[in-house]
């Protein structure tokens, strides 16, 4: 069963940054296109970017362009998030998983907080 271990959230000053890592448990992970999903409190969860397999294809919400960059190792089986001038708006659990055919098991996600 793949395994998703998100990292890197906090609470950051609105215009600050925070880079969130998702490393995923699987041989083939260099096979996977992969996203990043947020859900803020009493709201569905969301997918805000996305990655195709070799990294070089990337998509965004249009609430993340610009601010926010996808990318991915695969030599690590990991993913990261590098989000630039966060708003209050962005305060959400994150994760990762794969879209259109998501792993049953999500990870516990990390909390990222953006506030004065």
């Amino acid at each position: 069963q793949v395994q998703l271990v998100e990292s890197g959230g906090g609470l950051v000053q609105p215009g600050g940054s925070l880079r969130l890592s998702c490393v995923v448990s699987t041989s083939i992970f260099s096979s996977y296109f992969m996203g990043w999903y947020r859900q803020a409190p009493g709201k569905q969860r969301e997918l805000v970017a996305s990655i195709g397999s070799s990294g070089v294809r990337t998509n965004y919400a249009d609430s993340v362009k610009g601010r926010f960059i996808i990318s991915r190792d695969n030599a690590k089986n990991t993913m990261y998030l590098q989000m630039n001038s966060l708003e209050p708006e962005d305060t959400a659990v994150y994760y990762c998983n794969r879209p259109g055919a998501e792993f049953a098991s999500w990870g516990q996600g990390t909390q990222v907080t953006v506030s004065s």
